[in-house]
């Protein structure tokens, strides 16, 4: 992770590129935290990596001044490159001395500024990059109710920067529910003053938020994506493509050109595992902790499905195709500003609660910004679960390299024909993208009926452990 280096007669501590997992050979910096002058302790965050996998935060290992920074935000750097230096302040100070720098561009004014701010405590908050958050910040403000532009978080990074530091401190200190006590107040004040006009098509609204009209398995409204914005005209205005962006824009380029897409539906009745999850939603609750969702029966099933028909856990090799022999699924899961992909290693292995618990674990590593390399790493099939926000019909893109994409829609009551009687049942649909060198019709539409029956074959009596 570091290494001595010498820059303009001044020594001081590399700061490389560390091996964040076995696949991966570079990272791209995505947003510089600190300038040259900057004081950082041991373990301060000082940049943010984007790899293929996942965004990282880059700590400094070791205490001091940086004095360079080598690599440019949005540049892609090689494991074991450098990325800036961190120099003591006793080096700093003797190459300062000694007329290796200008004093007023130079390492010897990164002294006086480092030590300033050292002594001075948290930067001002009102710093220019104060209101340029990580989106593991944003993560974890989101999960929390924080509306970081509103409520007054004290920053301690770079030029004011709120850190997860700070907005951790925030919350253990209660400011969020004396922010949220402030604006249902104002609320009420505003609601007790006669409206000025009447609003047409006004949506309808509860205490904790509006009223959900689609999807069974809708849990938590959707965030509105916060990204910096250049600045355009009355006509348009330019959003900076940001490093994970632009990584997932390569994934699916590579994904559509190389691999001749196919895709196929199937609708299955979830009637009985609505009233299963019905009957043991609030018991699982207490014993586990967690919330009991439809994916971890849906996962349940397409693992059955693939143990019957293996091809589908496969990747193609030009000259061959290799079939995994372990089940690993991958979860698209979607954030404010890009989607994730971590993966449930060996589901086979697991029960319908196992399930539960990783899908539980991986969301929340999501949310947080807390999700490595490895969780991103190894998956052979992927999942996505687009229903949870009320689509019924899609066509998913592949995970290059696997096989295969499988979406689970919304679950929505309809008029169903049964023994040519018409019954009100709970559908859903499953809509599969296929790698066509690889499979055919006649085996997904097998794997989707087994994935069907599967699913049927859920009922009240049906044990999650």
């Amino acid at each position: 992770m570091s290494d001595t280096k010498t820059i303009d007669g001044i020594p001081g501590i590399a700061v490389t590129v560390p091996h964040l997992a076995e696949s991966l050979v570079s990272a791209t910096v995505g947003k510089w935290l600190v300038s040259p002058g900057d004081y950082v302790k041991q373990y301060d965050v000082i940049c943010e990596l984007v790899t293929d996998k996942v965004t990282t935060e880059m700590p400094s290992p070791v205490e001091g001044v940086v004095t360079h920074l080598l690599v440019a935000e949005g540049v892609e750097a090689a494991v074991g490159e450098p990325l800036c230096v961190v120099a003591g302040k006793d080096a700093v100070a003797a190459g300062a001395a000694a007329g290796a720098v200008a004093p007023a561009t130079g390492a010897a004014a990164a002294t006086s500024r480092g030590e300033a701010a050292q002594a001075g405590g948290a930067p001002a908050a009102d710093g220019a990059m104060r209101r340029r958050y990580s989106p593991a910040v944003l993560a974890l403000a989101a999960e929390h109710g924080i509306r970081l532009d509103e409520e007054p978080i004290p920053g301690s990074g770079h030029e004011g920067r709120i850190t997860r530091k700070d907005v951790l401190a925030y919350v253990a200190s209660g400011g969020p529910r004396a922010a949220q006590a402030a604006r249902a107040a104002q609320a009420a004040q505003s609601q007790s003053r006669p409206a000025a006009a009447a609003v047409p098509f006004a949506p309808a609204k509860e205490a904790d938020g509006p009223v959900r009209t689609t999807g069974l398995h809708l849990s938590e409204e959707p965030r509105i994506p916060a990204i910096e914005v250049e600045k355009g005209d009355e006509r348009e205005y330019f959003i900076d493509v940001t490093p994970i962006r632009n990584t997932i824009a390569s994934r699916m380029r590579q994904s559509v050109s190389e691999i001749p897409h196919a895709w196929t539906m199937i609708e299955v009745d979830v009637t009985n595992l609505v009233n299963l999850r019905n009957k043991m939603k609030e018991e699982f609750l207490k014993r586990e902790g967690i919330n009991l969702t439809y994916l971890a029966f849906v996962l349940k099933a397409v693992v059955g499905a693939i143990k019957d028909y293996p091809i589908m856990n496969s990747v193609w090799a030009v000259d061959k195709i290799i079939v995994k022999r372990d089940i690993n699924l991958t979860l698209a899961v979607g954030t404010e500003d890009s989607v994730m992909v971590p993966v449930i290693k060996q589901a086979d292995r697991k029960n319908i609660a196992g399930l539960a618990r990783e899908i539980d674990e991986l969301a929340r590593k999501t949310r947080t910004g807390k999700l490595t390399p490895s969780d991103m790493q190894g998956g052979t099939f992927t999942v996505n679960n687009t229903g949870s926000f009320g689509s019924i019909l899609s066509q998913p893109i592949i995970n290059y390299p696997q096989a295969a994409n499988l979406t689970f829609e919304s679950i929505v009551k309809r008029p169903v024909v049964i023994k040519d009687m018409i019954g009100v049942r709970s559908m859903v649909n499953l809509c599969l993208s296929l790698d066509h060198r690889i499979l055919d019709g006649v085996i997904c539409g097998r794997f989707l009926q087994r994935v069907k029956e599967n699913l049927e074959s859920f009922d009240e009596s049906t044990n999650l452990y």
